[in-house]
């Protein structure tokens, strides 16, 4: 898509009333009088990778990111029809400041699109400083995390109290973003 059929795209849904949220850019909002304005998206930005299984969870999950000010990236949200969803999904981990891997019962020995999410995910990890934090395990129940990453990365639990587990998540996030230069 051309810069001018997205300026186009973005004109017509406004026009239609609301906003437009471009990932990574900002939303675009028309005001009463007629005027354009574009807020940058300054928000942090998560993905979240789940097996279909733990869908609902993954949705919660998407929820409190973005009722706590994060940006959560997850496909069920973000992914259009028509969009090559395969390219989409690695543009998006590359593009998020975290990654957060959802390790469930349902997920951990499941092949498919989790387990490439995740080494992909590896791969994008191993760009970034080595103090920094990109990859963050969640457990989403009593299952094993693969020894690849529990051996170097240490995760979190979202239970038996889910509350502990996403503070825990949030200041994990929260003091490594203070810790990079702006």
């Amino acid at each position: 898509m051309s810069a001018e059929e997205l300026a186009l795209v973005i004109f017509q849904s406004l026009e239609r009333g609301g906003r437009v949220e471009v990932d990574g850019l900002g939303v675009f909002r028309k005001d009463d009088g007629g005027r354009i304005s574009l807020r940058n998206s300054n928000r942090t930005r998560v993905f979240i990778a789940y097996a279909i299984e733990d869908v609902d969870k993954a949705e919660r999950l998407y929820q409190d990111l973005e009722s706590h000010g994060y940006a959560p990236w997850l496909d069920r949200k973000k992914l259009l029809p028509g969009q090559n969803w395969p390219q989409r999904i690695q543009e998006a981990i590359g593009n998020a400041d975290y990654f957060i891997a959802c390790f469930s019962r349902n997920s951990v020995g499941k092949r498919g699109g989790f387990q490439a999410e995740v080494r992909y995910a590896l791969d994008c990890a191993s760009r970034v400083p080595l103090d920094d934090v990109f990859l963050i395990p969640i457990r989403l129940d009593a299952c094993r995390v693969p020894t690849r990453i529990s051996r170097e990365t240490q995760y979190i639990d979202l239970f038996p109290d889910r509350e502990a587990g996403l503070e825990r998540m949030m200041k994990a996030m929260e003091r490594n973003r203070r810790r990079k230069p702006v």
